[in-house]
């Protein structure tokens, strides 16, 4: 390296001729770095941050993918929040229907017990009446017996 500023006859250190200097140094760099492997070394860097690069991509689209799965987790979470609510409404809608089904099969049930009661009352009175109509008749007849008796005995 520090070749280029010994001079070759006493050994002290100046600074030669540097355009062949150079272009001999440039000649022995190639040939010194690719007996070190360096050039394979510079390949497999740019490849690794070729894969880097490669790798952050994919990073980002999984980030991008699981910031959308958030996303649509949330509104998910939303629309099932509003479908419990709906349906809580409709349970209550419907345990409502029931307590309504119920009070009108009780009043129905009344109305049936009074109605039997109506109908035990008009059978009593049917009873009554045709116990009424039979001492009516009973007495008819007996009023026409008597008018017959007196007419035979008028007679």
């Amino acid at each position: 390296m520090f070749d280029k500023f010994k001079n070759d006859e006493g050994g002290e250190m100046v600074k030669e001729n540097t355009e062949s200097d150079e272009s001999v140094e440039s000649k022995s760099t190639v040939e010194s770095t690719s007996e070190i492997g360096i050039g394979e070394l510079m390949g497999k860097r740019a490849k690794l941050e070729e894969a880097i690069d490669y790798v952050g991509l994919m990073i980002k689209n999984l980030k991008d993918k699981r910031t959308s799965l958030e996303k649509d987790i949330e509104e998910e979470s939303v629309d099932i929040k509003n479908l419990k609510e709906k349906l809580q409404k409709v349970s209550e809608y419907i345990d409502e229907e029931n307590r309504g089904i119920k009070e009108l099969a009780s009043k129905r049930q009344q109305v049936e017990h009074e109605a039997d009661e109506v109908g035990s009352i008009i059978n009593s009175l049917r009873e009554k009446l045709s116990n009424v109509d039979r001492v009516i008749d009973d007495e008819g007849t007996r009023v026409k017996r008597i008018k017959e008796s007196r007419e035979s005995v008028s007679d």
